[in-house]
């Protein structure tokens, strides 16, 4: 019974350090996230859990009826910069984070 319980303990003990890890991990920005799971195993994915770990690494500070926190992009063809602020008060604004391929 005490050999299963160091067992067990041990066992406990790898799955709060891997999932410490990976939080760590998702802490990280957006390229180098990548790159560090791009060499993680797949079932590691199905044993931890990534998403509950990923809403608070990723979860942010800004809730419902919030105003958008204000930042500065390039144009696609890369021409210009547009910020953010410089639409308050003029238009509204729909953001769009993701792939149109």
């Amino acid at each position: 019974m005490r050999i299963a319980l160091k067992i067990l303990a041990g066992l406990l003990s790898l799955y709060l350090l891997l999932s410490a890890a990976l939080l760590a991990i998702m802490a990280q920005p957006p390229a180098r996230f990548a790159k560090i799971v791009a060499h993680l195993p797949g079932p590691l994915f199905m044993l931890l859990p990534f998403e509950p770990l990923w809403g608070v690494a990723r979860g942010g500070a800004v809730h419902t009826g919030d105003a958008a926190p204000d930042f500065e992009l390039e144009t696609l063809d890369k021409s210009a910069h547009v910020r953010l602020a410089s639409f308050t008060g003029h238009q509204p604004v729909v953001l769009i984070f993701g792939s149109y391929t």
